[in-house]
């Protein structure tokens, strides 16, 4: 939050929610979302957490270990907004699914 009070073109987020327990990071990710979304921000994520990527992104960039290159790119397409509601989703196992099918192959 103190991030957006300087009014950034782009937020970056490096496992921000990692710390929380996992109630608190769901609560605290729609916050985040709501917010991001009114304020009409761009934001790149990092995050080792699938169910967050998908729940939170509408691209989903995949990295290889070391040397970090692109794998694969998944855009995500859910006519559900919010995180909690995106978790919801019948499309969101798919997409989980096709993320763990890239990440296991590692």
């Amino acid at each position: 939050i103190r991030t957006l009070l300087s009014f950034p073109d782009l937020v970056l987020l490096d496992e921000a929610f990692s710390a929380l327990d996992y109630q608190t990071k769901l609560k605290v990710s729609e916050d985040i979302y709501k917010i991001i979304k009114k304020e009409n921000k761009t934001v790149i994520m990092v995050t080792h957490d699938i169910g967050e990527a998908i729940s939170m992104g509408n691209k989903i960039i995949v990295l290889s270990n070391r040397p970090a290159r692109i794998k694969k790119i998944v855009s995500i397409d859910m006519e559900e907004e919010g995180p909690i509601n995106r978790r919801k989703s019948k499309v969101f196992q798919y997409y989980f699914d096709e993320l763990w099918k890239v990440i296991e192959n590692e």
